[in-house]
């Protein structure tokens, strides 16, 4: 399959990751799980543009520095009077919780008509008044592009789950691609199993729907066929969980878009007709991601050379 010649939109926040570890120094990394999304695609050599909003301080220069230097276009940032943030604690097990303070109003968000597949996710998919100006990009954008989406669910912000599930499903109507870690699944739908709820979101429309499980491995649905697959994890070191899902997503959107199965509406049916054979590749490549990430400290992404 020839590889689309389109630009992606990410669309989502960008803060500064304050990571406390177990028993050492806090220190400050780039992060945000939009932000780490778009890092990673660009680094797997496509064209990214980046919508979000950032502070007028050293850490919102640092993450323009950060995004600019890997390739990344930020194209929508009305300056907020401080940049995002959030408090990572990880224990002695590697894997993190995190404590929020976000500003989050990106304004109206335009398509550039290059603007191929938009991938959003995260708190800046939920939290007001952004989240309006997000849906109404998503709205627009379905007619040009594929659209996917990582709920990345945290709900000491995002409030009562209940509501948050009904507004996750919503947007996960508008979607193509629709991808959550299996803590994510338990959290929203604590009496289904991981096939039932990727099943549910795919009758709401996407044609691929995706559970990351950690050492576990990735269990995926394709909608058009019902098949449901689980593949085992690649063998990695864990040094943290930092980014790791958003690794994955990034991985597994640039594999679809090379094989022609995001892009547009074209790209939009071939995924609706795909096979196991032709999607299982960049689900793997999603893993492969996301096994590097944890072997390093931080939101590491991968570059091609790498996998």
């Amino acid at each position: 399959m020839e590889r689309a010649s389109s630009s992606f939109l990410i669309i989502g926040e960008a803060l500064i990751d304050i990571v406390q570890r177990y028993a050492e120094n806090p220190v400050e990394h780039v992060g945000g799980s939009p932000a780490n999304v778009a890092v990673g695609v660009a680094r797997l050599d496509n064209t990214v543009k980046f919508a979000t909003c950032l502070g007028d301080d050293a850490r919102g220069d640092r993450i323009r520095a950060h995004l600019t230097r890997r390739g990344v276009q930020v194209v929508t940032d009305p300056t907020e009077t401080r940049t995002s943030t959030a408090l990572a604690n990880i224990d002695e097990t590697g894997a993190a919780t995190y404590i929020f303070d976000l500003n989050w109003d990106p304004g109206t968000i335009e398509l550039t008509s290059d603007i191929g597949h938009i991938h959003t996710g995260s708190i800046g998919a939920v939290l007001l008044p952004g989240t309006d100006d997000v849906v109404a990009a998503l709205q627009r954008g379905s007619t040009q592009a594929t659209i996917s989406y990582d709920p990345n669910v945290r709900p000491t912000i995002m409030g009562d789950l209940d509501k948050v599930r009904a507004q996750i499903e919503s947007i996960i109507g508008y979607s193509d691609v629709v991808k959550a870690s299996s803590d994510d699944i338990e959290l929203l739908y604590p009496d289904l199993s991981l096939e039932a709820v990727l099943t549910r979101w795919g009758n709401l429309g996407p044609g691929l729907t995706v559970a990351t499980r950690a050492a576990d491995g990735v269990s995926f649905r394709l909608t058009g066929t019902g098949e449901f697959v689980t593949l085992a994890a690649p063998p990695t070191r864990v040094v943290d969980t930092v980014g790791a899902g958003d690794s994955f997503m990034a991985g597994l959107l640039s594999g679809l878009f090379d094989a022609g199965l995001l892009g547009g509406p074209e790209a939009r049916d071939r995924l609706g007709r795909a096979t196991m054979a032709q999607v299982t590749p960049a689900i793997a490549r999603g893993s492969r991601c996301g096994a590097i990430t944890v072997s390093r400290a931080g939101a590491y992404a991968p570059s091609l050379d790498e996998l």
